[in-house]
C-alpha cells in the first residue's frame, strides 16, 4: 500500500515541477545591453560615403538555375540527350582504358584492384589486418573557422 501512496506522491511532485517550470515568463529585454562598436567601424544605419564603390549585390540565380546551365552547353534553355549524358560518357571514356568501347569487369574495378595490389605488401594475394588498415579512407581534416579576428562582423 505505501508503494502506491509513494508512486502517487511523487507523480504529484513531477506535475507541479513540470507546471512551476513551463508557466515561467520568459524575459524580453536582454540581460546585457550592446556592444558598442568598434572604434573606426562604421554604422550599419551610416549611409556610404559620396566616394565609396557601390557594395556589390549577389546573383539571383537559384541553385537548380546554376547546376541547369552547368548541362546547357550550347545556351538555347534546352538540355538535349546527348548534353544530358556528356558527364557519364566521360566518366565511361575514363574506365575504358582500351577504348573499345566496352567496360569488362577489370576496367570497371580497376582503382579497386590497384588499392588491393598497393596494400598487399607481401604478394600473397590476400591482406592481414596491418595491410587492410592502409586501405581506409583518409578523410581530409574539417577546415578552420573563416570567422573574422576578435568574433565581430565587419558591415
Amino acid at each position: 500500500m505505501w508503494r502506491y501512496l509513494a508512486g502517487g506522491l511523487a507523480a504529484l511532485l513531477m506535475v507541479a515541477a513540470g507546471w512551476t517550470l513551463f508557466s515561467g515568463r520568459a524575459r524580453t529585454d536582454p540581460v546585457l545591453p550592446p556592444a558598442p562598436p568598434p572604434s573606426g567601424a562604421k554604422s550599419v544605419l551610416q549611409d556610404d560615403a559620396p566616394g565609396d564603390p557601390p557594395v556589390p549585390e549577389a546573383s539571383e540565380r537559384t541553385r537548380e538555375e546554376k547546376r541547369f546551365d552547368r548541362y546547357d552547353k550550347d545556351r538555347d534553355d534546352r538540355i538535349g540527350r546527348e548534353e544530358y549524358l556528356v558527364s557519364r560518357r566521360k566518366a565511361y571514356a575514363k574506365l575504358d582504358a582500351n577504348s573499345d568501347g566496352r567496360l569488362t569487369f577489370d576496367e570497371w574495378a580497376v582503382k579497386t584492384t590497384t588499392k588491393f595490389a598497393t596494400a598487399d605488401r607481401d604478394k600473397s594475394g590476400s591482406m592481414d589486418r596491418a595491410e587492410f588498415a592502409t586501405t581506409a579512407v583518409k578523410r581530409s581534416a574539417k577546415p578552420k573557422c573563416a570567422c573574422p579576428a576578435g568574433g565581430t562582423e565587419d558591415n
